[in-house]
C-alpha cells in the first residue's frame, strides 16, 4: 500500500480512533520517502519518559531538548515534517505544538489543540491556560492569545473583535488539514507539480473535502503536462459532488481542449 492511500485508511477513522503522529509521520513519509516512522514514534516515547505535569514537559522539551520557532526558514517544507522538526528541533506552530501534545499525551498531560487563525496553540482544558510551542513553550493568558492573533493577522478590534471563537478547539482531522493547506501553499509557490499532487490527494482523503481540492489536484497534474489524467480527476469527482459538477466538468473541457 503506498503512502497516500495508508493515509486515506487513517484519514477515513473517526476522530477518537485516529492517531495523530501516525498521521503525521506519513505525511512526512510522501515527502521523504527514506523516513521510517516506527523510529520516530519510539522517540516520541522516550522524549516523555520521566516528565511530570506541565511544567516538566516544558522543561524537557524547550530547556533540554531546545525545540524552538524556525523564524529564519519559516516556510522550509522540512518544518511540516515531523522526524524533521525532531531532528532539527525547530518547526513552525503546528508541527512543535503536534509535538507538545504527542509527548504530553504520553506522559499523562493533558492537552488540546487550539486552531487559532494566524497562529497555533496548546491549550490546558478547562484552565484558560495557553502554551505557545513556537515561542519556546511560553504560557499565555486570553489576552496574551489575543496579542499573538492582533501580530499574526495585522487586524484591528474593529477589524476582528477577539473572543473564545477564535481560540476553537481543532480536531486531529482538522490539524492534518491544516498541516497539508500549508504544504500546499509552500509546493505551489516552488511550482513542484510532483508535490502538490500527493499533498492534494491526501487532502481529499479528509472528511470535508470539496471542490477546491479537487481542483487542487487538477492543477497539480496539469502542472506535470498530465492534462488527461486531470480531466479525468475532474470528471470522475463531479458526480460526487453535484453542487460544483458545473464548475467541474467545465474544468475537464477546458483541460481536453488544450491536449487536442
Amino acid at each position: 500500500m503506498d503512502t497516500v492511500a495508508q493515509f486515506s485508511v487513517l484519514a477515513s477513522l473517526p476522530a477518537a480512533d485516529l492517531d495523530l503522529a501516525q498521521g503525521a509521520l506519513l505525511i512526512a513519509l510522501a515527502g521523504d520517502p527514506a523516513l521510517v516512522p516506527g523510529r520516530w514514534r519510539a522517540e516520541l516515547d522516550r522524549w516523555a519518559e520521566g516528565v511530570s505535569g506541565l511544567d516538566g514537559l516544558r522543561r524537557r522539551l524547550f530547556s533540554e531538548l531546545g525545540l524552538s520557532g524556525d523564524e529564519a526558514n519559516y516556510y522550509d517544507p522540512q518544518n511540516s515534517f515531523l522526524h524533521r522538526v525532531m531532528e532539527r528541533r525547530k518547526g513552525i506552530p503546528i508541527t512543535l505544538s503536534l509535538v507538545t501534545m504527542e509527548v504530553g499525551w504520553r506522559a499523562g498531560v493533558p492537552l488540546e489543540a487550539v486552531g487559532m487563525p494566524g497562529h497555533f496553540l496548546v491549550r490546558v482544558p478547562h484552565t484558560g491556560i495557553y502554551l505557545d510551542a513556537f515561542a519556546g513553550g511560553e504560557l499565555l493568558d486570553e489576552a496574551g492569545c489575543e496579542r499573538r492573533f492582533r501580530m499574526a493577522t495585522g487586524s484591528t478590534e474593529a477589524d476582528a473583535p477577539f473572543g473564545p471563537h477564535l481560540l476553537p478547539t481543532i480536531s486531529p482531522h482538522g490539524i492534518l488539514a491544516r498541516m497539508l493547506a500549508n504544504l500546499a501553499v509552500i509546493y505551489e509557490l516552488r511550482r513542484s507539480g510532483p508535490d502538490l499532487e500527493w499533498v492534494a490527494r491526501m487532502r481529499l482523503a479528509l472528511p470535508g473535502a470539496a471542490a477546491p481540492e479537487v481542483l487542487a489536484l487538477a492543477n497539480a497534474l496539469e502542472m506535470q503536462g498530465l492534462f488527461l489524467d486531470a480531466a479525468r480527476e475532474l470528471e470522475g469527482r463531479a458526480e460526487g459532488l453535484p453542487s460544483a459538477a458545473q464548475e467541474l466538468l467545465a474544468a475537464a473541457h477546458g483541460l481536453r481542449a488544450r491536449f487536442n
